[in-house]
């Protein structure tokens, strides 16, 4: 398998760190490109006292985008020297599908992510956005799990 581009995804949490310094050794030792990815979820709100009226996107979406923008740059450094990055911040409303349908228009080969291994009450409730990825992509995808 040839590997040209490999996504990264990214919530900005400690744990999605984990994966960027292999994924950076691996990039360069194969000599692809990497996009470092972060999707602000859209959460759309019902406004209060009208139940019925249509869903309104939060105002906050810019100021989040940039604050996301600030986070990938720092995170840049994580993957190392010598590998092409690009940063890209999406906005949607499920993260799961927009990693999968972002892979498919940008010609990704490989799709990186971090777990963070909630289980029980915690899975259940919070979902697994990695789990979904992994599902439903029809690009391979390279888990890395949290250290013990």
């Amino acid at each position: 398998m040839k590997v040209n581009h490999i996504l990264l995804t990214t919530d900005l949490s400690p744990e999605s760190l984990h994966p960027c310094e292999p994924v950076g050794e691996f990039a360069r030792a194969v000599g692809a490109r990497i996009t470092l990815l972060h999707i602000v979820e859209e959460l759309r709100i019902s406004p209060h006292g009208a139940p019925l009226a249509p869903p309104i996107k939060p105002v906050d979406t810019e100021e989040r985008t940039q604050n996301a923008q600030a986070a990938l740059e720092e995170q840049r450094a994580v993957l190392g020297e010598g590998v092409e990055v690009e940063i890209k911040v999406v906005s949607a409303e499920k993260i799961a599908p927009t990693v999968e349908s972002y892979a498919k228009a940008n010609d990704v080969d490989l799709i990186c992510l971090s777990t963070h291994g909630r289980t029980g009450f915690r899975h259940l409730v919070l979902g697994s956005v990695a789990e979904a990825i992994i599902r439903h992509s029809t690009i391979p995808v390279l888990t890395f799990p949290q250290p013990k």
